[in-house]
């Protein structure tokens, strides 16, 4: 068991832009995961045909939006509440459920450190191991939590990233399911962080959820549903525990477009479809031209990213920052705890900018091997 500290994620392409002096669309963001097709055509209509909504506040409710994730989820709307991006239910957690020790696997998300470093509480974490590709550890998980049931080091929560970020790796729902009768039994916390699970629906466990009273779901539209500058994330769980979120969230923290643009989306099927085809096709695609690299480990994902190792010998520090001249931005994963010195994670994006990133990658590699 390990603790963590606070490490920066991908995402910041307006600082790149600064640095390198060139213009937003100069660049190829490959550390940000998002859908690659884009938003629904139906959002830049919804957002045009709601512009006189500017001179109003946000409904602080979101309850058009509620009524539609709760018909997704199949749910009432009392048991969703909806948040400035995940992130920001992901900042609540900790106050809403008094929440000062929580544990987590590692590699993951840094948002969950931060949270508990902001409210001075403690993270703990089992590792999943690279020999076996950073399959989650639930067995692990289970072990711990019985192990540690009394005094000071007792743990309140447990946050599971589920598909994981930065491996891609994600649990079945049976194995979700044990992990949440080891937490009901302790009288935790579980909350699953399901931000890239549109991409394997399957192991959502949003459909067992309602059985547990202590189990909280966060969902993100900013992956699959390409909304990263609008702010729009979710959480499922029982509305007694969705009322001690709200009482956490600022008053009309979601945006009037971010409403608007998550409704369009949601009701575009079409687009959902192609996105997922488009995934499933381009991600074996991407993989195996990844694997092919000469000293490259690429980590099996269920999400819309890879993990992958770079030869022995080189620095993913390093490499982020030559491929970072030529327009191409990676994440470095080497300081993320669980992951080591040569670990990237990149997006899965067109079949034209995997390309050129295949392309400088390759000439990159075999120059530094010769």
């Amino acid at each position: 068991m390990a603790r963590l500290k606070c490490q920066m994620h991908g995402g910041n392409i307006y600082a790149a832009s600064r640095e390198l002096g060139r213009d937003l669309t100069k660049l190829i963001d490959f550390s940000a995961s998002i859908n690659p097709l884009g938003p629904s055509p139906r959002v830049w209509r919804a957002i045009i045909n709601a512009r006189h909504l500017l001179t109003h506040y946000p409904d602080p409710d979101c309850w058009e939006l509620r009524q539609a994730l709760a018909r997704l989820c199949q749910r009432s709307p009392a048991h969703i509440v909806v948040g400035n991006g995940s992130t920001e239910l992901i900042d609540a957690l900790p106050r809403a459920l008094r929440i000062q020790h929580l544990l987590v696997v590692q590699p993951t998300f840094s948002e969950y450190a931060a949270a508990m470093t902001r409210i001075g509480g403690r993270i703990s974490a089992v590792s999943a191991v690279r020999a076996e590709q950073y399959v989650q550890p639930i067995d692990g998980l289970c072990r711990l939590i019985e192990q540690k049931r009394n005094g000071s080091d007792a743990f309140h929560g447990v946050m599971l990233c589920n598909p994981n970020s930065p491996s891609g790796q994600a649990c079945s729902v049976d194995e979700v399911w044990r992990l949440a009768q080891a937490v009901q039994r302790r009288g935790l916390w579980l909350m699953i962080d399901e931000a890239f699970v549109d991409y394997c629906p399957e192991r959502s466990f949003i459909p067992q959820a309602a059985s547990w009273p202590r189990v909280v779901i966060l969902r993100s539209l900013t992956k699959f549903y390409a909304l990263p500058g609008l702010r729009i994330g979710y959480a499922v769980a029982q509305p007694s525990v969705i009322e001690l979120l709200r009482r956490q969230v600022p008053p009309w923290s979601v945006n009037v477009m971010g409403q608007v643009a998550a409704l369009a989306a949601l009701e575009d099927s079409t687009h959902a479809r192609k996105s997922m085809q488009f995934m499933t096709k381009e991600r074996e695609r991407f993989g195996k031209l990844l694997a092919a690299l000469p000293g490259c480990s690429v980590m099996p994902t269920h999400a819309n990213y890879f993990l992958m190792e770079l030869p022995r010998g080189r620095h993913a520090r390093e490499v982020t920052e030559q491929l970072r001249t030529d327009g191409l931005l990676i994440r470095d994963c080497s300081s993320v705890p669980g992951c080591n010195a040569r670990s990237i994670r990149l997006a899965v994006r067109s079949p034209q900018e995997n390309d050129r990133l295949i392309q400088v990658l390759s000439i990159l590699l075999h120059h530094e091997a010769s």
